[in-house]
C-alpha cells in the first residue's frame, strides 16, 4: 500500500553557515541580563491533600489493627470468631505502613530537615 500525501521534499542549503543559530548568545548584553535570583528554586507548595489522605490511612490503618489485635485476643468477640481478625490485620497493614511513612515525611518536612522537601512528596 503506498501512502500519497503529495508533499514534496528537498533537500536544505548547506553551504551557507553565517546563518547558523546555535542557540548560544554571547554577546556583552546577553550575559548582564542574567540574575543570580532567577536561579533561586522557588519555594515548594504544601500538598495538603496528600498529607490528609496520608493521615487518614494512618489513623484508618491504626484503628484496623487494634480492631483486629482486640479480636484475636477474645476482648471483643468470642473465642469461636478468632478467625475474622485476618481481614481486619491484613487491611490494617495494608493502610498503617504507607500511611505512617507519608506522616512521618510530611512531619520531616514541616520541621525544616534537610533531608527531607515537599518536592518530592507525592501529590495527588
Amino acid at each position: 500500500m503506498t501512502l500519497k500525501t503529495g508533499v514534496r521534499y528537498r533537500k536544505l542549503n548547506q553551504s551557507c553557515d553565517d546563518e547558523v543559530d546555535h542557540g548560544i548568545n554571547t554577546s556583552p548584553e546577553a550575559t548582564e541580563a542574567f540574575l543570580p535570583e532567577q536561579f533561586d528554586r522557588p519555594p515548594a507548595k504544601i500538598p495538603w491533600k496528600a498529607i490528609l489522605y496520608a493521615m487518614v490511612l494512618f489513623l484508618l490503618g491504626t484503628f484496623l489493627l487494634t480492631i483486629g489485635l482486640l479480636v484475636v485476643t477474645g476482648h471483643i468477640v468470642d473465642t469461636h470468631y478468632q478467625e475474622r481478625f485476618w481481614p481486619l490485620v491484613i487491611l490494617g497493614l495494608l493502610m498503617f505502613i504507607p500511611g505512617s511513612y507519608h506522616t512521618y515525611f510530611a512531619y520531616k518536612a514541616f520541621k525544616g530537615d534537610p533531608d527531607w522537601n515537599f518536592e518530592e512528596f507525592p501529590d495527588f
